[in-house]
């Protein structure tokens, strides 16, 4: 086996894939890196059991074959290289050659034989989206993502998906985010299964903004086929819990408000919250907002926002990270915050596509 390429084109593909990789896996195969040769790309795998990632890049012919190599050794090794062309070639014993310019490195790896095998997916079951979008939707809804590991199903987004449209879901049990978007799919392509967090992450780094995604959906298993990179991952097993049931019916006196302004103001009040007390008020009257928070001991902060409200004077409490969270995944520039009593949910609304639930907190 032996292949040419450049330092640039094989550091792009390496960054790409070592995020699979599990530092603290017992089993070493698991920490190497598959390469696979063919006439005119190599692919580049790493998997953890849970999630696998595969990388194709362009290469010089050479001599088709395959090693399993250190990932991390192989990934410092070929940062520090000096620009240029850089040969890989394995010799007997698996011992592989890295050679650029005056630089000679040899390192031992594995054969692939012992090397888990990524599943094949049927194209039946399978859809098209746009990347941008898949990334948008993941990123207005990942972030409610729960990280207690005794709920695991929760450790994930359900990932829904209809004739008429597609739906992803993520909650913690205090918060919910929901988005929507329209589709004309298959009646046999009805799904609903659990992604975890891990892969969620991976594809909002992978997927760009360009281009389509091949998903694919197989037995507890789904892929999302980018072109030169393709994730694999397992689902969650379990049920989801009955999301529509918690969001609140929408109220007729909204705060109208600038989310820019609404998001900077949360960010200062944040500035006094600390583990014993997290909950910033939000105190409404008509036309205005004031967001408060005071700290025994530190110090407060007030700060007076004019807002669009006609309804009942009103005193809540949020953790303004969970605020920040929704108002930074959000692009538009004014929106509805849904308020009706102190001890019931905020929920934010962008026409029937978007949905924010956040339960308050004790003042």
């Amino acid at each position: 086996m032996r292949f040419d390429t450049t330092k640039e084109i094989l550091i792009k593909g390496i960054q790409d894939v070592q995020n699979a990789i599990n530092p603290k896996t017992t089993l070493p195969i698991l920490s190497n890196i598959l390469i696979e040769t063919g006439k005119e790309s190599i692919s580049l795998t790493t998997t953890d059991l849970e999630i696998g990632i595969v990388s194709t890049i362009p290469v010089k012919p050479g001599s088709e074959g395959a090693i399993t190599i250190p990932a991390k050794k192989f990934f410092d090794i070929i940062k520090e290289l000096p620009d240029g062309e850089v040969s890989i070639s394995v010799k007997k014993n698996n011992l592989v050659n890295i050679e650029c310019q005056n630089c000679v490195f040899k390192i031992m790896g594995l054969p692939k034989d012992e090397f888990p095998q990524l599943p094949d997916f049927k194209d039946k079951d399978s859809m098209m989206m746009q990347r941008g979008r898949l990334k948008k939707m993941l990123a207005m809804t990942s972030f409610a993502i729960s990280r207690d590991e005794t709920r695991y199903v929760l450790n994930g987004v359900l990932f829904v998906i209809k004739p008429a449209y597609i739906r992803i879901v993520a909650t913690d049990g205090r918060r919910l985010a929901m988005v929507e978007e329209k589709a004309q799919l298959p009646k046999t392509l009805e799904r609903k299964v659990i992604i975890p967090a891990k892969t969620v992450n991976e594809l909002g780094k992978l997927l760009g903004e360009e281009g389509d995604v091949k998903i694919c959906f197989g037995n507890n298993q789904i892929s999302f086929d980018m072109g030169p990179t393709k994730v694999v991952s397992r689902l969650i097993e379990g049920e989801f819990p009955n999301y529509e049931q918690v969001i609140p019916k929408e109220v007729k006196d909204k705060v109208g408000i600038g989310r820019p302004k609404f998001l900077s103001a949360t960010k200062r009040a944040a500035l006094f919250t600390n583990h014993d007390s997290l909950a910033v008020k939000l105190e409404l009257a008509k036309d205005k907002m004031v967001l408060s928070k005071s700290a025994p001991y530190i110090g407060e902060a007030r700060e007076e926002i004019g807002v669009d409200y006609k309804g009942k004077d009103l005193a809540i409490g949020f953790n303004p990270d969970y605020l920040v969270d929704a108002l930074k995944n959000i692009t538009e520039e004014t929106i509805n915050f849904e308020v009706s009593d102190a001890e019931k949910p905020g929920v934010i609304r962008i026409g029937s596509d978007y949905i924010y639930v956040v339960l308050p907190m004790q003042l």
